[in-house]
């Protein structure tokens, strides 16, 4: 059993973005709350290595509204959340070459109803876009809504808010056993033992490990590998004009970076929980397919880097409490999507953790519960 003083209301597995965000909001609720991170810092893993942006337009519909939903916590956060603005508005270009024109109209269709999003043809594109090798795009969506994310100021900001009400951060706390005893969760760590009534799993690319452990139902979670890497711009490209590029099939992305590009292959490539590195072949990939399609001779690779995004099947989140054990709450999933969507999600995971209603302005944005709780078809399989 646990100690005296090691009793919690909840305990959030999982220190990245996901387990900072609802533990924030949670303590900030005045409930009793533990934040577990099997790492020496909070957001080793995935948080600490993403390059993300807010895009409403990104993702799987679920994923879309959870985003759209964030968008006034983005813009408006809590007094001393942060000492600069969380977003910096960059546009974003969806390319497509002539064999890729289905995918474009297809996204096209998909996102009729962004007030954000318009068609150019390859000529404008190009004219917009001069990095571009000419005639390697044959049309593109430009979304004007888009902006950068300030990663470290948010993940930070909700360490911040956490601790200042009330939570307790506990590191090098990595989970070894997990037991339900009298209506108490019983977890077994490195710096002691905790108990709780409540455990939610943010456990990242671990979530359906620690699942196992706990004895809830398989979610069919696959973490997968995405390498990026810093190049320089050829001489005379002015940065500040150039969008985030994004090949409609997501097989490259270009973006600026502090004086230089931030390239990836976009790849997803299956790997099991772990420290994962850069790849060569993803570098070697990557080098090949920004030197096609744009006027670029990478000469020199730095700062190459690697992340572990964790799907399941429909590429949607899993979001609410286990069928199969109590008081286990899975907040897992997030895939590429966990940064943009953050506040939406924890704010949706805090209300249903606490009994209380979904918020409007989640549900106003035609946020579709099942789509996202984990008794939904598909999961596991």
């Amino acid at each position: 059993m646990a100690e005296t003083g090691t009793f919690f209301d909840i305990a959030v597995i999982g220190a990245g973005i996901a387990g900072a965000s609802v533990a924030a909001e949670l303590s900030g609720a005045g409930i009793r709350t533990v934040l577990l991170e099997q790492e020496s810092q909070p957001g080793y893993h995935t948080t600490g290595r993403s390059a993300a942006v807010y895009s409403p337009i990104y993702g799987p519909q679920p994923i879309r509204a959870l985003t759209r939903a964030a968008l006034g916590f983005f813009q408006t956060p809590p007094d001393g959340f942060c000492q600069r603005p969380l977003l910096s508005p960059i546009d974003a270009a969806f390319i497509a070459r002539t064999d890729q024109l289905h995918h474009l109209e297809a996204m096209q269709q998909d996102l009729a109803d962004a007030k954000t999003v318009h068609r150019v043809t390859g000529a404008e594109l190009q004219e917009r876009l001069p990095l571009l090798r000419a005639g390697y795009a044959a049309a593109a969506l430009w979304d004007t809504g888009t902006s950068e994310i300030d990663v470290a100021a948010l993940h930070q900001g909700y360490l911040r808010m956490f601790k200042a009400h009330g939570g307790v951060l506990i590191t090098r706390a990595g989970v070894t056993a997990l037991s339900r005893v009298a209506d108490l969760w019983q977890i077994e760590t490195p710096q002691g033992a905790i108990a709780a009534p409540v455990v939610v799993n943010a456990a990242g690319a671990w979530a359906d490990a620690l699942g196992q452990m706990a004895g809830a139902e398989r979610i069919g979670l696959t973490p997968k590998r995405r390498t990026a890497l810093m190049i320089d711009a050829p001489d005379g490209t002015d940065l500040r004009k150039l969008p985030l590029t994004i090949d409609i099939e997501e097989q490259f992305y270009l973006k600026p970076d502090a004086g230089k590009l931030l390239v990836s292959p976009a790849n997803e490539d299956p790997e099991p929980p772990c420290d994962v590195q850069p790849d060569e072949m993803d570098i070697a990939i990557c080098v090949d397919r920004i030197e096609r399609a744009f006027g670029v001779c990478v000469k020199r690779v730095e700062s190459p880097w690697a992340g572990l995004r964790s799907f399941v099947a429909d590429k949607a989140p899993v979001v609410g409490f286990s069928k199969q054990v109590d008081g286990f709450y899975w907040l897992a999933g997030q895939g590429g999507y966990g940064i943009q969507s953050a506040p939406g999600i924890a704010q949706y995971a805090a209300a249903e953790l606490r009994g209380a209603a979904v918020p409007a302005h989640i549900l106003a944005e035609n946020l579709d519960p099942a789509s996202i709780c984990p008794a939904r078809a598909g999961l596991g399989q």
